[in-house]
């Protein structure tokens, strides 16, 4: 059987996850999960894993990056690199809570956006060098957005867990 990108119509397989309105098959999905345990590993190494050949791996996973399903970082400490001050920020919002979710998209300091629903519109997570940077990006960048009804800040005191390898599903 001739190898495809893994990702197909709605609809079209029925041993696959929906993901972003589009389907993955299960390749794509283990490609995935060894990539989440290590973004390092060797294609080679993932396409003997999960049965396919070193160019079909790196074709699927060049298209689960060009799709946006998928995105390879290095996950770093912001302590370790001079960002002593991270918070989350609950934002209420009067109006259209998509066009602040999209301005505070645009703020550098900002890396985490996500609209919700309970006791706040959108979550923010900043990260920042200092107090000072903390409370410029407060008062100069979110509070002044239009639409920006209030805002509580839940400062960071230490980061218990992080982790991005909750699989596929």
């Amino acid at each position: 059987m001739p190898d495809t990108d893994g990702l197909a119509e709605a609809g079209t397989q029925s041993d696959a996850t929906q993901a972003s309105g589009t389907l993955l098959d299960a390749p794509n999905r283990a490609i995935i999960e060894a990539l989440q345990r290590d973004g390092r590993q060797p294609y080679g190494a993932i396409a003997e894993a999960v049965g396919l050949s070193e160019a079909a791996v790196r074709r699927r996973v060049q298209r689960l990056r060009e799709s946006g399903i998928m995105q390879i970082v290095a996950v770093t400490d912001p302590l370790q690199l001079g960002f002593t001050r991270q918070a989350m920020i609950g934002i209420s919002v009067e109006g259209d809570v998509r066009r602040v979710a999209e301005k505070l998209s645009a703020v550098v300091e900002v890396d985490y956006v996500v609209m919700c629903a309970g006791s706040f519109d959108i979550l923010a997570e900043i990260v920042c060098e200092d107090d000072e940077r903390l409370l410029h990006v407060l008062n100069d960048s979110v509070r002044s957005i239009p639409g920006v009804r209030s805002t509580e800040t839940f400062l960071y005191l230490k980061l218990a867990k992080q982790t991005y390898t909750w699989g596929t599903r």
